[in-house]
């Protein structure tokens, strides 16, 4: 039971690591918490430090929560009768997103948790049977709303709405659907604000076809 707290523990300090404000600081000399919309994820780096930078942090941010998961499978967890490791997994995936949203290193204020969450998704896919198609048909749906509205919280909003259905329809384990009903919820309420924002339609809309021109 010690490595199992353990990895949850390495999972919550993995999530924890600000990327955003880390890179911000190293490479802008700025504190991301005071530009944009004061978030420390990925989309607001893209807004603050550019495109290059934005995408670092993207990836980084998938990358923790994606090795949050692989380490709990691989290192930490060991078999005992009061945990199963689907379960194990969903709680090591809550963490590693949890660190990610209230970092121990920033006063417990941090990002929303998105890429974090497809990080750990990411690996659900290969670890969990079915998981594959749940999470392909999610992230072209996220792909067509931003693509179609050009909002970032939009697109992350509705897919977390569907995100535990669609597992259903893919015959995803019980355990693993209940775990991703609370990510979404998770996800719901560090959201709330930009929710607020699309109905009194002051959100930050992305310019997708200037985001995606080649910069000269």
């Amino acid at each position: 039971m010690l490595s199992i707290f353990l990895g949850l523990i390495v999972s919550y300090l993995l999530g924890s690591i600000p990327t955003a404000f880390l890179l911000g600081r190293i490479l802008r000399k700025i504190d991301i918490r005071q530009h944009g919309s004061g978030n420390v994820g990925a989309t607001n780096a893209f807004r603050v430090l550019g495109k290059k930078i934005g995408t670092t942090v993207l990836l980084t941010d998938i990358v923790k929560g994606f090795a949050a998961v692989g380490l709990a499978k691989n290192l930490f967890y060991e078999t005992v009768p009061e945990i199963g490791l689907n379960t194990y997994l969903c709680c090591t995936a809550l963490t590693v997103v949890a660190g990610h949203n209230w970092t121990v290193f920033l006063g417990f204020k941090g990002g929303k948790g998105m890429a974090t969450s497809l990080g750990a998704l990411l690996a659900f896919a290969v670890l969990i049977q079915g998981f594959a198609g749940t999470l392909l048909s999610m992230l072209a749906f996220w792909c067509v709303v931003f693509l179609v509205s050009g909002y970032v919280s939009l697109a992350s909003v509705a897919s977390a709405i569907l995100l535990a259905p669609t597992a259903i329809f893919f015959h995803v384990p019980d355990e693993v659907v209940v775990f991703l009903g609370i990510l979404s919820i998770l996800a719901l309420f560090r959201h709330k604000s930009n929710i607020i924002r699309l109905i009194q339609k002051s959100e930050n809309r992305f310019n997708t076809h200037r985001f995606f021109k080649k910069t000269p």
